[in-house]
């Protein structure tokens, strides 16, 4: 007898075990991460639970930072979806902020229509800037991790050229950053927190939106076949071109609507790309991953990644380590999702050997 190799296709359960078990696996190396900053490992995940969980304002931030991750990765789902793989939210949500900063700043727009024209603005030009990725893959076959990526680098310039520029305060004496918006392009946020509301019940309205797109419409079983079989999909004459536009736009919107949230209801002026956006763009690939291509589980799998981003800030008052180990831990989690991608594809079985053809002949 020996062991083989079996492809097989995992269930529900298998799936969410494996899951799992990469974060757990995760979790364990950073456990001596902890231990090499002098800190208990079981002392430290308590004080960051203590820090996240312990009282509604640490859970306001957990639910603050998984607003953009949440519209990230439901879009990057969407994408992953088609095999389209989208590396650029990064750049998408610094597209939005920037659309909407402009509405603020410059529109003078009547109150009530300030904040749905930031957000619509802030959409079409997330959207937009996944357009031409889209465009470059179908028409010239150019890859999209590339470009995709590309254009992250693009957007932060962008941004850095207005604040110091163009855009840059009257009032900002010394600091890169533009005025602040008028009253009128805040986002409500509940008392005492800075957890802008309206935004995350957008997120959870676009979760179920792109849910029943997927599983109920002509675009999304487009989409399905684009991912599952692309020879299938060329012979039932799906249009790649246009369901590659639109899943893009769809895409690029929500990371855009990201950056409307993190600029209208946090910083409430056009800031440094690292103010605006703390690696949203990227971690927003775990929650995708992780949610294995079910939209309805980056709800969960943004809330695991925001209680990272927000255990950063307890780390660095409490702990006194660096807030950058949340990057670490968020590194690791990829790692092992991606160890583990096999196990959900294979198992191994025991098979008899095989008898070599030369001892038959000789035993004859």
């Amino acid at each position: 007898m020996k062991w083989q190799l079996v492809r097989q296709e995992a269930g529900p359960l298998r799936v969410i075990l494996i899951s799992l078990a990469a974060v757990l696996a995760a979790l364990s190396v950073t456990a001596f991460i902890f231990q090499a900053y002098g800190q208990p490992p079981l002392h430290a995940y308590q004080e960051i639970i203590k820090g996240t969980f312990g009282d509604f304002r640490g859970f306001s931030e957990v639910l603050r930072k998984s607003i953009p991750l949440l519209l990230c990765g439901v879009g990057l789902v969407l994408a992953f979806k088609a095999q389209f793989w989208n590396i650029g939210a990064e750049g998408q949500i610094l597209a939005g902020a920037v659309a909407a900063s402009g509405v603020a700043l410059f529109s003078h727009l009547p109150s009530p229509l300030m904040l749905p024209a930031m957000f619509l603005a802030g959409f079409l030009a997330g959207g937009l800037w996944g357009f031409l990725p889209a465009f470059l893959k179908i028409r010239l076959g150019v890859n999209e991790i590339i470009t995709t990526l590309m254009m992250n680098y693009i957007a932060i310039y962008i941004t850095l050229w207005l604040i110091n520029g163009p855009w840059k305060g009257q009032s900002m004496r010394g600091f890169a950053r533009s005025d602040q918006f008028d009253k009128s392009a805040w986002l409500p946020t509940l008392t005492g927190t800075r957890l802008h509301y309206p935004t995350l019940i957008l997120a959870i309205l676009l979760v179920i939106l792109i849910t029943v797109l997927l599983l109920r419409s002509k675009l999304g079983f487009e989409i399905r076949i684009m991912g599952q079989s692309p020879s299938a999909a060329h012979y039932a004459g799906i249009n790649f071109f246009s369901t590659t536009i639109l899943l893009m736009l769809i895409s690029g919107g929500a990371a855009g609507l990201a950056g409307v949230g993190e600029v209208a209801g946090i910083l409430h002026r056009l800031d440094h790309p690292s103010a605006i956006s703390q690696g949203y763009g990227y971690t927003a690939i775990i929650v995708a991953l992780l949610a294995r291509g079910q939209p309805p589980a980056t709800i969960i799998t943004a809330l695991f990644l925001g209680f990272i981003f927000a255990s950063g800030d307890v780390m660095k008052a409490v702990l006194r380590m660096p807030f950058q180990i949340t990057g670490v831990i968020s590194g690791l989690v990829l790692f092992f999702i991606i160890c583990a991608e096999p196990l959900m594809h294979y198992r191994l079985r025991r098979v008899p050997k095989e008898i070599p053809l030369k001892a038959v002949k000789g035993d004859a």
